[in-house]
């Protein structure tokens, strides 16, 4: 019998092997997918995410980020990260630099569906192995999840990704975030991840297209004309609500475990701590505790996110959230520096 089953391959799940395997434990992860894997995100790193991934020995690269910048029109604030640079890496690169070092440290990655889980009161039984544990890393629309009856209806605004990345020389060393004028228009995520390359990330509530959404950023649509992109990818809604994150001897991590919005950009740094945090609650044998410990970790996300995206569906508080920010700069860097830390 394993140690932990992890299923789910992508960078929470990998993660969570990674420091399952530094804990001494034997990890198998299963995923249905092979390779290198592409996902619809922002891509820029907060200080505490490179922080994780130094710790496990992975650097990938990328463009270091010194902070983020809030853009409104003409209007536009900066906040500089205090506890050390932030880095723009692209999702492809990212899971490559994981998956090698979970090759490394002695990981094995079974390619198959991981299909009807069955626990009892000593192990999980999935995939034809049988597990002390499971991590459930298996995406924000996880079926683990919904099999087990952890996943609750989510109330508020429904939101969408869609990112696309644009062959052009970056022009900001921050993640630019530019807020459209409209209630439902949204945000534009701009992330510097290579040299000659720029991620552009949407989040809305609108349907449509890259093309469609970005009309709604003219500044930025303009400066990105005529220059080559890639395909575009797409994800939501993003919301999902979970009444527990443990279900017996299963424990939720990454996307699978809740999800609000990635409005303020933490997703991988708060996935690569809930993956350390399973992990402790297993070696010390504290997996009730998993949960309540889950939440104090995500708390400051969980209510500066709710807060920003709930403000965004209110005209007047939406066209006041820049011109906030510039009015107190101070402030501004500082609710930064809380979530990036």
């Amino acid at each position: 019998m394993i140690d932990l089953l992890v299923a789910g391959g992508g960078p929470a799940g990998l993660a969570t092997a990674l420091y399952g395997a530094k804990a001494g434990l034997e990890v198998v992860v299963v995923e249905r997918r092979s390779g290198v894997l592409d996902k619809a995100c922002g891509e820029g790193m907060m200080p505490h995410t490179v922080a994780h991934l130094e710790g496990l020995g992975i650097d990938p690269a990328g463009r270091p980020l010194r902070g983020i910048r809030y853009v409104a029109g003409e209007r536009r604030v900066d906040a500089t990260f205090r506890a050390g640079k932030g880095r723009g890496v692209r999702r492809t690169v990212l899971h490559e630099a994981l998956l090698d070092a979970a090759q490394l440290a002695g990981v094995r990655v079974v390619t198959e569906s991981v299909g009807d889980v069955v626990q009892d009161g000593e192990s999980v039984r999935a995939c034809g192995l049988r597990a002390r544990y499971l991590a459930a890393a298996d995406g924000l629309h996880s079926p683990i999840r919904r099999d087990l009856g952890l996943a609750r209806p989510a109330a508020g605004p429904r939101r969408w990704g869609i990112r696309r990345h644009v062959e052009m020389p970056p022009w900001t060393d921050s993640v630019e975030v530019h807020w459209a004028r409209g209630p439902e228009a949204g945000e534009a995520y701009v992330t510097p991840v290579g040299d000659d390359l720029v991620g552009v990330a949407i989040l809305s509530s609108a349907t449509g297209g890259f093309d469609a959404h970005v009309a709604d950023f003219p500044e930025l649509r303009d400066r990105m004309a005529g220059f080559a992109h890639g395909p575009d990818r797409a994800a939501g809604p993003l919301r999902q609500r979970v009444g527990n994150r443990t279900a017996g001897r299963v424990l939720l991590v990454g996307d699978a475990a809740g999800y609000i919005d990635a409005l303020t950009g933490e997703g991988m740094g708060l996935a690569f701590g809930a993956a350390e945090l399973l992990v402790d609650s297993i070696v010390t044998d504290r997996v009730g505790d998993y949960d309540r410990r889950w939440r104090q970790l995500t708390r400051r996300y969980r209510f500066l996110t709710a807060a920003l995206v709930r403000a965004g569906t209110v005209a007047p508080l939406r066209r006041g959230i820049v011109p906030a920010a510039a009015a107190l700069p101070g402030v501004f860097e500082g609710v930064v520096n809380q979530l990036a830390a």
